[in-house]
């Protein structure tokens, strides 16, 4: 390799009695000003380093780069006065724990954590976040000047100390929205192959719970075969990382041959609702089922009630579940009761128009802040499967009541929601028609996953005609 002769300036500086050497490179070489025009440079005038016993003879350019860079590197380690020590929150340890730990003085910490509270609750800290605990050494006693960590990918929080106090900080990172599109074939629940075509949990479950819970009976209504079709938004830092998901605009259903379509709409007062292509409400007055991923356990009508040991009428629906899973108000009402009923053990009955009244039994326990009188909304958690009462296992027993009546809750005709017309209808179908298109960008591979890989497949930036991309 060709060499050239590279003056040395070896500058010794007497730090601790240990020297430290600056390598300068000085190469003769055309030089770039601003403007772009290549610019004649005279030879600057050669400095001789005196002789070093570690050091004498020729190096060519690259070692003195790379010397060079060595140097600065090491300049830039000590011109930093703050260390940042990385510790993680253990299982059951508070941040005060953390900081004490961390060698952290008690009262310092106490100002930084109290700081906090403005804009971040310590409390929602979870086992396994990580945090840089900064100390300054400029004035060589290592002061405790604050910390920082990153509670999500779309934001960091930093406490420091600006010489009197300390202050807090919540950065939001900028994001950036695009639609994905997924798509797959069930073979034994929507929810598996939901998973296997990589769609994130929170999609699944408005799937499930949200827009198809009123026509759907989870248990009866899937088939091998049967497939499923989603369009969602997706929000991505600036460095690629996806933030989290946004809301469902488009989901179809494909069910024994029988095609099912939702579409997102807000309507002109800001109200916003999923729709089928005609404009009709998918809202019911009532969910079909009121508890997540429950199975059909008991239905309605005469039966051998497994602990009396005889015929019985059973009027209600059985839903098996594990304890703890949660149970949803099927629809808007008014709590009647709410605590122990005999044979039914912990229940609740909500009232939800002079008609019609649903009930709820066996449950380990109710939701938060539930008591007689209190309204509730449709999909609210009014509390969670048990085993409580005369019960052979945990599950939710289900009633509706018409009439003051039970009525079998899987056939019960249940009036529906809205139905557009007019201008709204026009204003509907419109926006229906952005949805398809959006859709159709996504599914030609701009942001498509697809459950033939088995989990997403690469997808690519940007969009070329959806609105608000």
């Amino acid at each position: 390799m060709l060499k050239r002769h590279v003056s040395i300036l070896a500058l010794t500086m007497a730090l601790a009695g240990t020297g430290a050497f600056l390598w300068q490179a000085q190469r003769a070489a055309p030089a770039f000003p601003a403007d772009g025009m290549i610019a004649q440079q005279a030879d600057a005038p050669t400095m001789t380093a005196p002789a070093s016993p570690e050091f004498s003879g020729d190096i060519d350019a690259e070692q003195g780069l790379a010397l060079a860079a060595d140097a600065w590197g090491d300049m830039e380690r000590v011109a930093d006065p703050v260390e940042r020590k990385l510790v993680n929150l253990g299982r059951g340890e508070t941040l005060m724990q953390l900081l004490l730990d961390a060698e952290v003085p008690q009262e310092h910490a106490q100002g930084a954590i109290s700081a906090l509270r403005g804009v971040y609750d310590p409390r929602r800290m979870r086992s396994g976040q990580e945090i840089k605990v900064l100390f300054d050494h400029s004035a060589g006693d290592g002061k405790f000047v604050g910390f920082e960590f990153q509670p999500a990918v779309e934001r960091s929080v930093s406490v420091s100390f600006d010489g009197v106090r300390f202050q807090a900080a919540e950065v939001a990172k900028p994001l950036q929205r695009r639609w994905v599109a997924a798509q797959g074939r069930i073979e034994s629940s929507l929810y598996q192959a939901g998973y296997a075509s990589g769609v994130p949990t929170p999609v699944l479950n408005a799937l499930i719970n949200k827009l198809f819970n009123y026509d759907v009976d989870w248990q009866r209504d899937i088939q091998p075969g049967d497939s499923f079709e989603v369009l969602y938004e997706q929000y991505l830092t600036e460095s690629g990382e996806v933030a989290k998901v946004g809301t469902v605009s488009y989901a179809a259903l494909t069910l024994s041959g029988k095609r099912r379509e939702l579409f997102l709409y807000e309507d002109s007062d800001g109200s916003a609702d999923y729709f089928t292509r005609k404009g009709e409400s998918v809202r019911k007055a009532l969910l079909r089922t009121p508890v997540d991923g429950a199975r059909l356990t008991s239905g309605f009508g005469m039966r051998m009630h497994p602990l009396l040991g005889y015929s019985k009428m059973h009027k209600g629906a059985d839903f098996g579940a594990p304890t703890g899973t949660p149970v949803f108000a099927a629809g808007d009402g008014i709590v009647e009761e709410a605590g122990q009923k005999g044979a039914y053990g912990n229940y609740v009955r909500i009232r939800h128009n002079r008609e019609i009244a649903t009930a709820y039994a066996h449950l380990s326990r109710f939701g938060s802040g539930l008591r007689r009188g209190a309204r509730v909304n449709q999909g609210d958690v009014i509390g969670y499967v048990g085993s409580t009462g005369r019960s052979t296992g945990p599950h939710l027993h289900y009633e509706v009541h018409r009439g003051g009546k039970q009525v079998n809750p899987m056939s019960v005709d249940l009036p529906t929601g809205r139905n557009l017309d007019g201008k709204e209808l026009k204003r509907f179908q419109a926006v229906l028609a952005q949805i398809e298109d959006r859709y159709a960008d996504a599914q030609a591979g701009l942001t498509l996953v697809s459950a033939s890989a088995g989990r997403p497949a690469a997808k690519a930036e940007g969009c070329r005609k959806a609105p608000g991309c």
